[in-house]
C-alpha cells in the first residue's frame, strides 16, 4: 500500500530530520503491516528493501553453531532495520525477524541509496544510529557470556516494551529460550521468580509488565547502558 501522507510519523531517526529530508524520504515509503514471525532478511541474501518501524519491532538473529539463531539487537522505532547498507554491502550480515508485529515504512534499496547519497542530514543521524548500533551489539555479546538468565530475560522484556509501547505483548517460553540462547528450564525459572516478586505477569505466552522500575532494578547494567549510549548520541546529532 503506497504511503498516505496523513498517517503520523513515528520513527525517532525519520522525526530527527529536517522536514525537507523527511519529507523527500517518506515520499519514497510504502506504509505496510509487519506480520508477527516474517523473516524480512536472511543471512547472506540481498537486502532489496529498507525498514523504518513505526510500531513493529523486528529481532536480529545470528546463527548458534547450529542450534538455531540467538537475538543480537532488537529495532523498534528508535532505529532502522539495513543500516549496513551505509558500508556500500547490500547482504543481510544477520537474519531478521518480526518479533512484534505493526506498522512501518519500508523502500527499495535503490531508493535508499540515492536518498542517502543526496541528503546530508540524512547521512549524520544515520551515522549516529550505526554507532549505536555496533555499541549494543558489543554490549549484547558481553551480556550474553557474563549475566545470569534473569537478569538478561528482565534486560529483554524492558527492551521489547520499549519498543512495543505496550505494557503487554505475546511471547512463548521457547521463543525467549532461543532468543536468548539458553534452555527452556531456565526461561521458565526465571520468569516464574519475575512473576513471584510481583514484577511480571505470564500465562500461556501473554506477559505483562506489573512493575517496571523493579524489572529495572533486576536487569543487568546493559539495559541502562544501551539507553545511555542512544541519549548521548542523540544530543550530538
Amino acid at each position: 500500500m503506497p504511503f498516505i501522507q496523513a498517517v503520523p510519523v513515528t520513527n525517532l531517526l525519520l522525526s530527527a530530520l529536517p522536514s525537507k529530508d523527511r519529507e523527500q524520504l517518506i515520499a519514497k515509503c510504502e506504509f505496510i503491516e509487519l506480520d508477527l514471525g516474517e523473516v524480512l532478511y536472511c543471512i547472506g541474501e540481498p537486502m532489496t528493501q529498507v525498514y523504518f518501524p513505526t510500531g513493529s519491532f523486528i529481532s536480529v538473529r545470528a546463527p548458534s553453531d547450529g542450534k538455531g539463531n540467538l537475538e543480537v539487537g532488537l529495532i523498534g522505532d528508535e532505529g532502522m532495520l539495513g543500516i549496513t547498507l551505509m558500508l556500500d554491502i547490500n547482504v543481510a550480515p544477520f537474519q531478521a525477524l518480526v518479533q512484534g508485529s505493526g506498522y512501518a515504512l519500508r523502500l527499495s534499496t535503490t531508493s535508499f541509496n540515492r536518498t542517502f547519497e543526496q541528503s546530508i542530514a540524512l547521512q549524520r543521524v544515520l551515522k549516529s544510529y550505526l554507532y549505536v548500533s555496533m555499541s549494543q551489539l558489543a554490549q549484547t555479546s558481553v551480556c550474553t557470556r557474563y549475566h545470569v538468565i534473569e537478569a538478561r530475560l528482565a534486560r529483554w522484556l524492558l527492551m521489547a516494551q520499549d519498543r512495543a509501547r505496550t505494557d503487554h505483548f505475546h511471547v512463548t517460553h521457547e521463543l525467549i529460550a532461543s532468543i536468548l540462547g539458553v534452555r527452556r528450564v531456565g526461561i521458565t525459572s526465571a520468569a516464574n521468580s519475575l512473576q513471584q516478586q510481583k514484577l511480571i505477569s505470564y500465562r500461556r505466552g501473554d506477559i505483562t509488565i506489573i512493575d517496571r522500575t523493579g524489572l529495572e532494578a533486576v536487569a543487568c547494567k546493559c539495559y541502562r547502558v544501551d539507553k545511555e549510549i542512544y541519549e548521548r548520541i542523540s544530543k550530538l546529532r
